[in-house]
């Protein structure tokens, strides 16, 4: 983590690094990126008990706002895609679950799927991640490694 990592008393007293920083998930000394994830899971598991409607509607919310609230805390604390923000893991996580039905089997194999993506950053996630700054940039690598998760979830769970 960055010297400018935001204390969890300074995350209350700021929304925007509160949600970027994943109510305080993105704080985690190990794989910030994971517990990030981890918070999505129980967001994706009330969102799925709605309507497809309005999974889809916020998923959206999540992922246009998640562009403004990255680049701001991004910009407060003056580290390009700080380790600790974690909205876009969020956002990555809800888009990969998108297109599947609900199970437990689903959820967990979702989650792999992402984090997978999500580090391993294959091309062309990885020539977009160097490549494209601010709050787009933090959640464009995500976003396409949630895409290349949900397309081998939709396959595995296709199967099975």
């Amino acid at each position: 983590m960055s010297n400018n990592t935001p204390t969890f008393k300074q995350l209350l007293a700021n929304p925007v690094q509160m949600l970027a920083f994943g109510f305080g998930s993105g704080l985690a000394k190990k794989a910030p990126g994971t517990m990030g994830t981890l918070v999505a899971v129980p967001m994706y598991y009330g969102l799925v008990q709605l309507s497809e409607a309005v999974y889809l509607a916020t998923m959206l919310l999540v992922i246009v706002a998640g562009v403004w609230i990255c680049g701001k805390a991004s910009e407060e604390i003056g580290v390009h895609d700080h380790g600790g923000i974690v909205w876009d893991e969020i956002a990555g996580y809800l888009l990969t679950m998108y297109w599947v039905t609900f199970s437990w089997q689903s959820m967990a194999l979702g989650f792999v799927l992402f984090r997978v993506f999500d580090i391993l950053k294959p091309w062309p996630i990885n020539w977009l991640d160097r490549r494209v700054e601010g709050g787009f940039g933090i959640m464009v690598d995500d976003l396409l490694a949630a895409l290349m998760a949900a397309a081998c979830l939709f396959i595995i769970m296709s199967f099975i």
